[in-house]
This record gives C-alpha cells, structure tokens and sequence, in this order.
C-alpha cells in the first residue's frame, strides 16, 4: 500500500488536473472548432515558455447559489497568475469559456481583483484574455457586484501600471466598461464581439435588425466607435501584438521604458525626407512615409489606425528610446483636426504622459473642421480634450512642423506656448492664423472688389503673403520655433534633443486631478 504522503501526492496531481482540465475534451474541440484557443493555451502563448505560475488554481464556484450545486466549474472559468513577457514581470487572467461560459461569479471575480491587485503592490502591467457570456445570472447580484470590484481596480490601477485587454470572444453588457478603462484593446476579427445590449435586445426595443458582428465586431468598433485600438486576424496574432505592444511601455508609472540596442545610425540623415512634402500646397503627402523614415528600422506601431484616420498615433523608437507619435495625416481629410481625431490624441498623449513616454509630433494642420456637424457635436469641448492633453503632459514634448500649422490647431499641437520642449519646423512650413487664400480674402477684402482682374490680383496677393508671412522665420525670430532645418536632419535632431532632455524636471500645480472637458 502507498504510504499517506504518497497518497496525498496522488490526490494533488488529480485535482490539478481536474482543475486544468475545463469544461472538457467536448467543450474544448468546440472552442477550437470555432478558431478559438482555449484559455490555457492561450496563456501559454502568451507569456515566456515556462514562466507562468498559476494562482488560485483551486478556486470553484460558489455551490449555494441558485442550481449551482450540482455544477463542475474547475477553477470558476477563469485561469489567473503571473509570469514573464521579455523577461519581465507580468500579471494576466485567462477567462474559460468551456466553463460555464466563463460567465462571471463571485469566485471569477475575485480571483481577477487578487491579481490586479498585486500588479499595483508590484508595479507591474495587467492583461486580461476575456473571453466571457458575462454575468452569471444564477449568482443574482454577487455577479454584479465582482464586475464592480474590478472596475474599481481598473480605474485605481489606471496610469499605475499599464492595463491591457484583449477580446478573444464574446463581451457583453456590463463586461464591456472593464476592456474600456483599460489602456488598450485587441480585438480577433471574426470571433470577439463587444457590446452594452446584444441583437436580440436591440431589435425589441429599437426594431432594428442587426447581426452580432455589425452590432459589435472588430471592424465595427476599430473604425466607428474607436473602442478597439488593434485588430488581429487570430488568438495567436492578438497575443503576439500584446508582447509587441509591452516591448515599448515601463513596467509601471514610476519606470523609465525600456531603451533597446539601436541598430539604426542615430546620426543617419535621409536626403528623400527634403522632396516627400509636394510644391503644392493642396496637394496631400502620408505622413507615415515621413514617420517610418525617421525612426529606428522604419519600424512603427500604429495604434487606433482604422479610427479618426486623420491624425495618426502610436509607438516606435529613436535612438533606442520608445516614444509616441502623434502626427496629422495630410492624406485623410487633409489633415484637419476634427471631433474624433481629438478625442483620438488626447487619449493618446495622456497614456504616453501617464507613463514617461516621450511625445513627438509631427504638424501639418489646416485648423479644425468647420461645419454645423462638428459645432454642433462638440468640437469646442472635444478639441479642448486635445489641448488639455498637451499642456498637463511634463514628459518630453518634441514638435516638427512639416507644412501647414494654422490657427488655433497651430497652439494645440505641442506648440512652444504649451511647455513643448523643442520646436522644429522644415522650410516648407507655413504658421498663420489662417490660409493664405482666407487671409488675403479678408485682409484686401475691398481691393479685391475693385480690382480689374480679380483672380490674377488674388493670386499674386496670395503668393506675397505666403513668401512673407506664411513661413516658418517669423516664428523663428521669436523664439517659437527652436530652429528651421532640412527635412533630412529631423531624426538626428531628434535623438539629440531626447538626450538633451533625458533629465527633464516639469511639474504641474499640486492638485487632486484636473477637470479635462469630458
């Protein structure tokens, strides 16, 4: 007979593997009939082969609620603990959707607070793999109160240490605003869904006929509603685009980012730079190509690239140092800055603020998009988001005018009178308070009525004032602009002025937080 430690080794080694072993072969070959990994698996490709130490392995339901008594939940449908990405610390939760959905209980829900609440005692970034039918209706209102819990956390842990959300498959109702607080969400195109109400409720209150993936697809909420900052084709492209993603964040609010071996020259000049912006000033140009040819390797990762395309946002390195850009985007719109672009920037630059990640941005910007639409919308409020962003950040604030900065989008975009740190501006800039054609329209208004040839009149007032006023040197010769350089020279200045700056000290008045225009 085996001894009693062996015995207990036994029963130890059956319910791990009880407790790992889900909702079972059937439940599992559905879940991966529908191209879905599981939630192990899952957690296995996502962090460092080997490192993930699970928590809470034996946590199962609450028995007493209602018909819950006589239901196998192994591990209550969510899979929680540690490990390590990049070798560093990281702490995620798994949810198990061949466990009862991986519906949200009392249990479920504390499992997750547990380690949310040791990625802030440790200063490390949260990623949670939701995946989830929502509630748990049998436990009543335990289920409503463990969303809150996390909520709670969320919203404490926010600008602490970074928070991540991947969708990977269902999301609904009140599951939804956790993903929301978080600083990013991935979404798996075809299998994750998002949304408050589902069809089936939306049709009975609204008579609207509509399918799961219009309501709350991937596509849907990465181009119209900005809730998704990243699509993936796949569990295993969602889970790649995380480790990729913390590649460029610290581990908490108090961390520098990570600075990784530059293996592009810091002093390299790029001569194509000096032709990318066209001679006509109408003419539109994609900011991208500027942005992939100044920074390290050309690499860039686009954040929120379906939403707002007008200005473009993200990540990418100079020098070996991780920095957000934020840019307009000539070729959308022509760059102009609008209700969702704001919105879109703000809650970019204040992540990257929140976290010590330098900011640069590159500046084409005709104004605000004028129009009954947008007034009526909110562009007042929303474009205050923007400017209210720029001028509490007191990381490093970098800016390089590449063409137009006009009007009062010229102020907002990291400008010298906002604490922008260094400005820069190609020859081809042009800074006024408005276009040269508006300018000249009111400007000789009268002139302009009596002239005998309007149109060659108005062409050559406009031509005068461009060469005279809308240039980068009036700026230049008071102290707006730090300098005016060639195209090619922007990524060694820029590198330059990050080292210059690596030691900033910027503080804003003591306070409990601002009132940003909401």
């Amino acid at each position: 007979m085996p001894d009693a430690s062996e015995a207990r080794l036994a029963e130890l080694r059956a319910r791990r593997a009880r407790a790992e072993a889900g909702g079972g072969p059937e439940r599992i070959a559905r879940q991966h009939g529908a191209g879905k990994l599981t939630a192990r698996e899952r957690v296995g490709e996502l962090l460092d082969p080997g490192t993930f130490v699970e928590l809470d392995r034996f946590v199962t339901h609450r028995a007493t609620a209602f018909g819950m008594d006589r239901v196998e939940a192994p591990a209550d449908g969510v899979v929680t603990g540690y490990g390590a990405i990049h070798g560093r610390l990281v702490y995620v939760f798994s949810q198990d959707f061949t466990v009862l959905g991986g519906s949200l209980g009392e249990a479920h829900a504390q499992k997750i607070c547990k380690i949310m609440d040791l990625a802030v005692r440790t200063g490390a970034p949260v990623i949670g793999l939701n995946d989830s039918g929502g509630a748990r209706i049998q436990e009543g209102v335990q289920s409503l109160g463990g969303y809150a819990e996390i909520f709670l956390r969320n919203t404490l842990a926010s600008g602490v240490v970074p928070q991540i959300s991947a969708i990977m498959g269902p999301c609904a109702g009140g599951a939804v605003y956790s993903p929301a607080i978080t600083d990013f969400t991935i979404m798996v195109r075809g299998t994750s869904h998002m949304f408050v109400t589902g069809p089936q409720v939306v049709k009975a209150v609204t008579h609207e006929e509509v399918s799961f993936e219009q309501l709350g697809g991937a596509e849907v909420h990465a181009a119209r509603s900005g809730v998704a900052h990243f699509v993936a084709d796949s569990d295993a492209d969602a889970l790649a685009l995380v480790r990729r993603l913390l590649g460029y964040l610290p581990q908490n609010n108090l961390d520098e980012p990570p600075r990784a071996p530059c293996e592009d020259d810091p002093g390299r000049v790029d001569p194509a730079l000096d032709g990318i912006v066209p001679q006509d000033p109408h003419q539109p140009y994609d900011m991208r190509d500027v942005i992939v040819r100044v920074v390290d390797g050309g690499e860039f990762l686009e954040v929120h690239r379906a939403f707002a395309a007008n200005l473009v946002v993200g990540l990418a390195r100079l020098g070996g140092r991780p920095v957000g850009i934020v840019a307009q985007q000539p070729a959308v719109l022509a760059g102009v800055l609008d209700i969702d672009s704001a919105v879109k920037g703000a809650r970019f630059v204040r992540f990257c603020d929140a976290f010590n990640v330098p900011l640069v941005t590159f500046v084409d910007v005709p104004g605000f998009l004028p129009g009954t639409a947008q007034e009526h919308g909110g562009i007042i409020r929303h474009g205050a988001k923007l400017l209210f962003a720029y001028c509490e950040a007191t990381v490093p604030k970098l800016a390089v005018i590449t063409r137009k900065a006009y009007g009062g989008a010229y102020d907002v975009m990291s400008s010298k009178h906002i604490r922008g740190d260094l400005n820069l501006a190609w020859p081809t800039a042009e800074i006024a308070v408005m276009g040269p054609e508006g300018a000249i329209d009111i400007i000789f208004r009268r002139e302009l009525e009596e002239a005998p040839d309007r149109e060659a009149a108005r062409a050559r007032l406009v031509a005068d004032y461009r060469e005279q006023f809308a240039t980068p040197y009036i700026a230049a010769a008071r102290g707006y602009v730090d300098d005016v350089i060639e195209p090619r020279e922007t990524r060694p200045r820029l590198i330059s002025a990050l080292e210059m700056l690596h030691g900033k000290r910027d503080r804003n008045p003591p306070k409990k937080h601002g009132n940003i225009p909401l």
